[in-house]
């Protein structure tokens, strides 16, 4: 298989014989599910775990954010956090100590405590990897199931796609877009998206589940189109999209113009996916409003029989599907 995430049908087959003895698991495991939800007595803890493992700048701050942003979109608040720092052979104590200052920056960014994890110096790694998990906390009314989208609700999209992509490819392939024709300023401000609008989707996700939607979606790696394809799936729906209204930033349509890439295919940290039904819809994009979040309607959740459907220049074709993150194929092409 290739670099990336395992390919759906892969891990849908593997979590389908699944068990879950323990009825206290309220979520478990699942295609579209950006965390689990365990009931203990009047509270409900929200646990996610993700590593990254493409970026090397900043990796830590990174790891923080992910982690917090899949919490906050199953309507929980981060509250603990949990790192397994592994570092290639021959690493100096200086990168420890920047990894480890990153995180506790992030933590303290977002309200998170560093509770705990691991750090090991890992034979046979050519850079370092940050494996993290955050715990939060919910309670059933404010919970946010990954499966509550339901056909004749809006989609709405936060800030613009692909934010993280572009960012980690402003990072850690600098020299290949200058190469490619962008100037030092274009490069600066793609590398700029980490910080302002930022990869964190937390406040965000907190603002819309209070508006009342449906379900919310933290697009990561294979794109926007794989986090819609995600949603839908959680939610046996199919949907509408219309791909004049998905906003791309002017740095990602250059970083993505001079390297080739699709940016609906771009690792998408930085968005939030949201559904809400037709009378919440203006209150959800009021709320975002007030917090300083741009977003918008980009399509609906239609029946599941109409499947994933892209209402384009070239009239309705079927959603586009990326097997791999336009950002592993680019690193193993420029490998």
């Amino acid at each position: 298989m290739d670099v990336g995430k395992l390919p759906v049908e892969v891990l849908a087959k593997l979590l389908s014989g699944t068990a879950q003895p323990d009825p206290r698991v309220l979520q478990g495991p699942g295609v579209g599910a950006d965390a689990a939800v365990i009931e203990l007595g009047d509270r409900l803890l929200i646990a996610k775990a993700d590593p990254v493992t493409f970026a090397t700048d900043r990796i830590g701050w990174y790891a923080v954010q992910v982690n917090a942003n899949d919490v906050a979109c199953m309507g929980g608040t981060p509250r603990w956090f949990l790192a397994t720092v592994l570092l290639p052979e021959g690493a100096p104590e200086s990168l420890a100590v920047a990894i480890h200052e990153q995180i506790t920056a992030a933590c303290d960014a977002l309200g998170v405590t560093l509770v705990g994890g691991h750090t090991e110096i890992t034979y046979g790694l050519t850079r370092p990897i940050v494996s993290g998990q955050m715990l939060g906390e919910a309670t059933r009314d404010t919970v946010v199931w990954p499966g509550g989208a339901r056909p004749g609700d809006a989609l709405i999209l936060t800030q613009g796609i692909a934010i993280e992509g572009t960012s980690v490819l402003a990072h850690e392939a600098a020299d290949a877009l200058l190469a490619a024709g962008l100037s030092h300023a274009e490069v600066s401000a793609a590398a700029a998206l980490l910080d302002a609008p930022g990869i964190s989707v937390v406040r965000a996700a907190q603002a819309a589940a209070k508006a009342g939607v449906t379900a919310m979606h933290d697009p990561t790696e294979g794109g926007l189109v794989t986090g819609l394809a995600e949603l839908a799936t959680a939610a046996k729906v199919g949907l509408e999209v219309e791909e004049t209204a998905i906003r791309v930033l002017p740095e990602t349509s250059a970083v993505c113009r001079v390297l080739g890439l699709d940016p609906l295919g771009l690792l998408a940290s930085g968005s939030l996916l949201a559904a809400a039904a037709p009378d919440r819809t203006d209150a959800v994009l009021a709320a975002l409003a007030a917090e300083g979040i741009p977003a918008a309607v980009i399509g609906r959740v239609t029946e599941a029989s109409a499947g994933l459907r892209l209402r384009s220049a070239d009239g309705v074709v079927d959603l586009p599907s990326f097997p791999r993150d336009e950002l592993a194929r680019y690193m193993d092409q420029a490998s």
